[in-house]
């Protein structure tokens, strides 16, 4: 039930006629679990957690590195070398103390999937390997849980919602997982900082679309291509 400090903080979403107290009270009694806090990771979380999604988790074995600072906007200096998780979900108490986090530092596998996407309504994949991509995928399939889906490279981002009320899910877009040595990384091919802004920014807004039943990305994949401002949706 919403309280006088949520209608303070969430009024101008709540103006929205599609949105109102009912869909306010959809997005704070939510359950969100993003996997990676990096690169989508962070925007994804950042505005999940400023638009009052009730209890959100976050899944990183990862260490804030030096080099993740130029994207990775959540984190400083100082987090250098900290955890991820716990240290995102700290910094996210600071942007938003009425959400409740639960960190998992840990990596996700094929042991322990299952138990902890259990425990929330909608997954956000911001990991960067397809090993972990298709894992969750089918463990979503299993689930039943939405599963929303980003990448990036270079200039180019791909967001697409799987498994939504009986939507096709990633193994009818891509049946089996690429060879990992045909896989370009950002590791090795560079990514400008506002790309994963971009497209972490527009996961968190599909979440949040599914949340209060706004129409949402539905069998398609969404390229966009931020060099020349090109968007295509491919159905499939």
């Amino acid at each position: 039930m919403l309280n006088i400090q949520d209608y303070l903080r969430y009024s101008k979403p709540m103006l929205l006629p599609e949105i109102g107290n009912e869909g306010q009270e959809k997005i704070k009694n939510a359950k969100v679990l993003v996997i990676g806090a990096g690169g989508l990771g962070c925007p994804t979380l950042q505005y999940l957690a400023t638009s009052g999604v009730g209890t959100i988790g976050v899944v990183d074995f990862d260490y804030v590195e030096l080099s993740n600072l130029h994207r990775q906007v959540l984190y400083t200096e100082k987090d250098v070398k900290s955890p991820k998780a716990t240290t995102s979900s700290e910094l996210l108490k600071k942007l938003n103390p009425h959400v409740g986090y639960i960190p998992f530092q840990e990596k996700i596998t094929s042991v322990n999937c299952e138990r902890i996407l259990s425990q929330f309504d909608i997954i956000v994949d911001g990991c960067d390997n397809f090993a972990t991509r298709y894992l969750v995928n089918d463990t979503c399939v299993k689930l039943d849980k939405p599963l929303i889906y980003g990448s990036i490279l270079k200039f180019e981002g791909q967001v697409a919602v799987f498994n939504n009320k009986g939507s096709k899910n990633l193994r009818d877009l891509f049946p089996e997982p690429p060879n990992p040595k045909d896989v370009p990384n950002c590791s090795l091919n560079g990514v400008l900082g506002t790309l994963p802004g971009i497209i972490g920014t527009m996961m968190a807004h599909e979440t949040l679309k599914i949340i209060t039943n706004l129409p949402c990305l539905t069998n398609e994949l969404l390229i966009f291509n931020t060099l020349e401002w090109n968007f295509i949706k491919l159905k499939f």
